[in-house]
């Protein structure tokens, strides 16, 4: 079968309807339909203002829906994915009680519990399984919320959509949220062939039992759809006769999934009324709201979510997937859009898109695409207009950035960390290709801006390369970008000066190189300094005179700092081990449990190790004179599949040889049943060339 020719654009719909819904409903999650209509009303328009919350924030939704799906990278992109794949992609791209879950307790949260039976050697399935959990704790919602992206990798395929989102639903829940989940991805996936929402509904039945519980459920709602035109007395009925009070837990799926059916039954080609209806209902809020919204834009495409109110400006495509992999967390829907279509060639056996536009990270080649950029600074607006956003000036200086960072709402965010390194970093070279167009009245100046945390947190405005362009100017800056003195790049766009009137076109702005930078505290320090490292040990110190101090209580804890695109480069650390079994430095880390590491140990060895799942390889080693409190000069340098990693005159090398290389990702710092420090990371490019060893 082949892919829908409007694929990419269908994708990008679904991501946003995710978003939208995720974020519209989030303000008033676990709200009774009562109480929404005494104190909000219906909801037609996001409300987070008036709840003082920020728009755009982390979220489980979200961030489970996009991080599981990279199982798929990361397991071979096989159609047969498994639950016990799935499963360790959980173990290596969640952070404990930090990141991804609502981590309510072991028998109160069911993905806490899932996930305590996977660190404790219980694979997927079992670990969802209502055998291991009960049947009260396997079936909430959790398995529903995280399906999406099954469904968009599979267009057009709904039985594959069902298999793999099943297999997803598995390392967590059991019976009827699997049934649930199996039965909404099947309907998505079909959704890019069909807009016929009772023939998606008998997609979805035909993937589950037909005497399970939400089959009944279903026929239940059909008919009172049927004898009932108000919606609200069809909600009643749910409430009556599916509603919390009949179920175990604090968050069944059968109440929340009775509130979706009855949404698209009501308004099967209105994304604005079914926002209205499904968050007006109450309940699960965020999770209801976020797969009608991704069901909507499958079937109605961006058309459909442009009809209503202006849902797409107030987020300019902006997400935050809160995770290990740090480098990952600052998105936005177009990569998003871009990742996950090109996932589901691979699976239909079709070649990836091209890179849009070189490769540029920010291309807007999706209509209506922002990226994140907005006004942070002046008079003016940014709107898309022909593959590339428009900056304007209503008169003065006006500064329109895109996220690279947290950014300061962060602090008023509630029950999610947000897990995230920086974008782009000190000696990473920026271009942007700019345009004036031919109707300005005069000449515009633009500059790069970029804005990094400073001294009590304040952003800190730094310009790079500068042009004054004349009507009809087309020019590419470029900029290495300077020393921020240990700080974290928090945004990145352009500062505009002209007449009122004047525009300037931002075609395309991208990043590359090797970051040149060292890491080491602050004189101030400050909180976004010590937030700009993805933290997965017990205890990662601001107190402690040393720039880093971590320890961890039982077994091994990392803080990681930086993104997938760093590929080959020099590390260079001074290590002391206060306590533990080991310590060392991480290089390439594409995750917790995917990366290589150079590390001293308790018995007087130095090692090179690669760590790939549950499995640690010592690549090579030598007998060095261990201490406590003694600093470890650690020098390492990736390049290429080779490795090599000194401490003074002791120097080891490797080549991996593997079939599952490692060729780009973060650094960090490790330990083991202890605590070690550091007062600086260095990072540069490759100092020397290292020689094979074969």
């Amino acid at each position: 079968m082949s892919l829908p020719t409007d694929y990419l654009d269908r994708v990008y719909a679904g991501v946003l309807g995710k978003l939208i819904g995720v974020y519209l409903g989030r303000p008033f999650e676990g709200w009774t339909y009562d109480k929404i209509m005494k104190e909000l009303g219906p909801i037609e328009y996001y409300v987070h203002e008036k709840l003082g919350d920020p728009l755009v924030i982390t979220d489980d939704d979200v961030a489970g829906t996009f991080t599981f799906l990279r199982a798929l990278e990361d397991y071979g992109l096989s159609e047969d994915l498994k639950a016990e794949d799935i499963g360790k992609a959980w173990l290596n791209y969640i952070v404990e009680k930090r990141s991804i879950l609502w981590w309510g307790g072991n028998g109160n949260s069911t993905e806490h519990t899932a996930w305590l039976n996977l660190k404790n050697g219980i694979s997927a399935p079992a670990s969802g399984s209502i055998e291991t959990n009960g049947l009260s704790v396997a079936e909430q919602i959790g398995a529903q919320i995280f399906i999406d992206g099954w469904a968009l990798v599979a267009p057009g395929k709904p039985a594959l959509a069902a298999k793999l989102a099943k297999e997803a639903g598995s390392v967590s829940h059991d019976g009827e949220s699997v049934y649930a989940a199996t039965l909404w991805a099947a309907m998505e996936a079909e959704a890019f062939i069909s807009a016929d929402i009772d023939h998606l509904i008998d997609t979805g039945l035909s993937q589950i039992p037909k005497d399970c519980n939400v089959a009944k459920m279903i026929a239940d709602i059909r008919v009172w759809h049927h004898d009932l035109p108000d919606w609200r007395d069809c909600r009643q009925k749910i409430q009556d006769h599916y509603g919390y009070d009949k179920y175990f837990g604090n968050c069944h799926v059968m109440p929340n999934h009775a509130l979706m059916i009855m949404t698209m039954l009501y308004a099967p080609d209105d994304f604005s009324k079914g926002q209205m209806i499904v968050n007006t209902s109450g309940w699960d809020t965020d999770c209801n709201a976020g797969n009608v919204g991704c069901l909507h834009g499958i079937m109605l495409g961006l058309d459909g979510l442009n009809a209503g109110p202006d849902w797409r400006g107030p987020i300019a495509d902006r997400m935050l997937i809160s995770s290990a992999d740090g480098g990952n967390s600052i998105n936005d829907a177009v990569r998003m859009a871009y990742y996950i279509t090109n996932l589901g060639r691979q699976l239909a056996g079709q070649k990836v898109l091209d890179a849009p536009k070189a490769g540029a990270q920010f291309h807007f080649s999706l209509p209506g695409s922002l990226q994140g950029f907005q006004i942070v600074d002046g008079d003016g607006l940014v709107s898309s207009s022909d593959s590339a956003i428009q900056i304007s000036s209503n008169g003065g200086t006006v500064t329109a950035t895109s996220p690279m960072f947290a950014q300061l709402d962060v602090l008023s965010m509630r029950t999610y960390d947000l897990m995230a390194s920086p974008l782009i970093y000190p000696g990473q070279k920026v271009s942007a290709r700019v345009m004036s167009p031919q109707q300005n009245d005069g000449s515009i100046t633009v500059a790069l801006r970029m804005r990094h945390y400073g001294e009590g947190d304040v952003l800190v405005d730094c310009d790079g390369a500068t042009q004054i362009l004349e009507p009809g100017e087309d020019v590419t800056l470029d900029w290495i970008l300077p020393d921020t003195g240990a700080q974290p790049i928090a945004e990145l766009g352009l500062v505009i000066n002209g007449q009122a009137g004047s525009t300037v076109m931002l075609d395309r702005m991208g990043w590359s190189g090797t970051p040149d930078l060292t890491l080491t505290k602050p004189k101030e320090p400050s909180d976004f300094w010590h937030r700009a490292w993805v933290n997965a040990v017990d205890v990662f110190s601001k107190h402690f005179p040393q720039s880093f101090h971590i320890s961890h209580d039982r077994g091994e804890g990392l803080i990681l700092h930086g993104t997938r695109d760093w590929e080959d480069y020099t590390v260079e650390v001074d290590l002391m081990v206060h306590l533990g079994s080991s310590a060392g430095v991480v290089v390439r880390a594409q995750g917790l449990r995917r990366y290589y590491g150079a590390r001293v140990t308790r018995d007087g060895m130095f090692q090179l190790v690669r760590q790939y799942d549950d499995i640690c390889e010592v690549m090579a080693s030598k007998k060095i004179t261990f201490a406590f409190d003694k600093i470890f000069p650690i020098t390492v340098t990736v390049s290429g599949p080779s490795l090599s990693a000194s401490i003074g005159s002791a120097t080891l090398m490797a080549t991996d040889k593997s079939n599952c290389i490692m060729s780009s990702g973060a650094i960090g710092l490790m330990v083991s049943d202890g605590a070690a420090s550091a007062n600086t990371v260095r990072v540069t490019a490759p100092k020397e060339a290292i020689k094979w060893q074969e």
